[in-house]
């Protein structure tokens, strides 16, 4: 397995021996509005192009229709003949914007060899979660390749504890800005739920993601690393990858 960090969520998987897009947002620098009245978004540029980032993509998850995971810059560039694999209530807008080879998951799908699984999870918490409505994460599993848990946009919650205890996956990809919405409203995880995702799953690997790409984050790549270190996390078992970053499993 090879992941490479784009920015933001933007990941590039190779898996099973299949080249995966997952959440693209491919804006250039300022080019999104702001979420929190900092600076508009996304904060910096893309370590390459748009046809880097697309190079050889034989299929895109798509988490949820936001735009830091969904921008559109990528709803013009990506293939209208992509295999685009969503959650269900995403279909009719991803038909609607042209594209012709929409999959939704509902529970598990088969593709070239690869499982995949959609699973819950929760962005945010009280009156926000309405505005934000439902995501996905992902379980990736393919014979000869460890078993992958992309979270996703969700805070720590039941639904992510039941996935890495009854997965068990050896890759756990995090959402770990702190990002917030409205009120100061967790979205995504903190530091501190980074490291209780560590915890509770002491047989994987977590990669965090998502972090100094969006103004409203509020942890950076510095201060997670500070805070795991402080709290026994030793950085083998949580990577943080810069934009552009590739790592190899």
């Amino acid at each position: 397995m090879q992941l490479q960090l784009i920015r933001g969520a933007t990941l590039r998987l190779c898996y099973g021996g299949h080249w995966l897009l997952v959440d693209p947002c491919l804006a250039a620098k300022h080019a999104l509005p702001s979420f929190a009245g900092r600076s508009p978004n996304p904060l910096g540029d893309l370590p390459c192009s748009p046809d880097e980032v697309l190079a050889g993509i034989e299929a895109t998850l798509i988490s949820h229709w936001h735009s830091d995971h969904f921008d559109p810059a990528a709803q013009a560039l990506l293939p209208r003949e992509m295999p685009l694999l969503c959650q269900p209530r995403d279909v009719a807008a991803l038909r609607a914007q042209g594209f012709r080879r929409v999959t939704p998951l509902r529970g598990t799908v088969t593709w070239r060899g690869m499982a995949i699984t959609r699973t819950a999870g929760q962005h945010g918490s009280g009156a926000v979660l309405a505005e934000m409505g439902p995501v996905s994460g992902f379980v990736l599993r393919a014979e000869g390749e460890p078993t992958v848990y992309w979270a996703g946009d969700t805070v720590w919650c039941d639904a992510v504890a039941r996935v890495l205890a009854e997965a068990q996956p050896t890759i756990v990809i995090t959402h770990s800005s702190g990002a917030v919405w409205g009120p100061g409203t967790l979205i995504v995880m903190d530091a501190a739920q980074t490291v209780a995702v560590c915890e509770a799953a002491p047989q994987a690997i977590v990669v965090a993601t998502h972090m100094d790409s969006f103004d409203h984050g509020t942890v950076s790549r510095q201060s997670l690393r500070a805070y795991a270190s402080a709290h026994g996390i030793a950085p083998d078992r949580l990577l943080i990858p810069a934009d552009g970053e590739r790592l190899s499993f």
